[in-house]
């Protein structure tokens, strides 16, 4: 099993896909990787060798991107930024809306939740 950056790669993947769910990584970042570390594209996760979990750990050392914890924690205080200075942005994230401008209407479940049902109100 291959792990670099604490996460456990995937076993029986395609080397690129596998790099996929490091947060911060891409399919297009995670090709550029291993073709820096001069990988094939069809290799499998199990059939990394030693020398090549090695450049691979070297190589995400080494880049100036930001990966898992790092990116995680920039994201939350950009937010967080966002939430202390009270802008329109801060509150739609606050409120769990959309930030982006999306309608709420209709449609926003995903960012929402579940529909609340409330009953019809007697006259």
């Amino acid at each position: 099993m291959v792990r670099l950056l604490g996460i456990d790669l995937p076993r029986n993947k395609r080397i690129a896909y596998a790099l996929t769910y490091i947060h911060g990584i891409g399919l297009t970042s995670a090709n550029k990787i291993i073709e820096l570390a001069e990988i094939s594209p069809e290799t499998r996760t199990d059939d990394i060798t030693t020398e090549q979990s090695v450049t691979l750990r070297n190589i995400l050392e080494n880049s100036d991107l930001k990966f898992e914890g790092d990116l995680r924690r920039f994201n939350g205080l950009n937010i967080k930024r966002l939430n202390e200075i009270n802008c329109h942005r801060g509150k739609r994230h606050r409120n769990s809306l959309p930030v982006r401008g999306q309608r709420t209407r209709t449609n926003a479940r995903s960012r929402r939740g579940a529909k609340k049902t409330v009953t019809g109100k007697k006259k």
